[in-house]
């Protein structure tokens, strides 16, 4: 299996329209996630960063939310009109993307770092 750079979810849970704690799908997370997986995919980079669809991040009251990893950085309110200002500045670039940022990350968590294109994906064995 390759190993990826970095793993992008997005929230795309739904609940009913009354709950007060709305939800990400209502707020576009569906269109988010195809543009980051399209975007991915136009530059070449889609074996070794991953955008995937995920459950309740229990996040939904901050918008659409996003989360990368490996780095562990949540984004909240993500639109369609961020998603290529997250792949070059977040993905490409290694940084954050702060008026999105909705968690203060642990001091101990690990530094963002540029995206190495020449860096083939590594195969493990299980």
């Amino acid at each position: 299996m390759p190993r990826l750079q970095r793993h992008i979810f997005v929230c795309i849970n739904e609940r009913p329209p009354e709950d007060s704690r709305g939800c990400c799908s209502a707020k576009g997370s569906e269109q988010v996630r195809d543009l980051l997986k399209d975007g991915l995919k136009a530059r070449g980079l889609s074996k070794i960063v991953r955008a995937n669809a995920a459950g309740c991040l229990d996040a939904c009251a901050t918008g659409t939310t996003v989360v990368i990893y490996p780095e562990g950085i949540w984004y909240g309110g993500v639109t369609a009109a961020d998603v290529e200002e997250i792949i070059e500045k977040h993905v490409i670039r290694g940084e954050v993307v702060e008026r999105l940022l909705v968690r203060p990350q642990d001091g101990g968590q690990e530094r963002l770092r540029p995206l190495d294109p020449t860096r083939k994906p590594e195969t493990g064995s299980a």
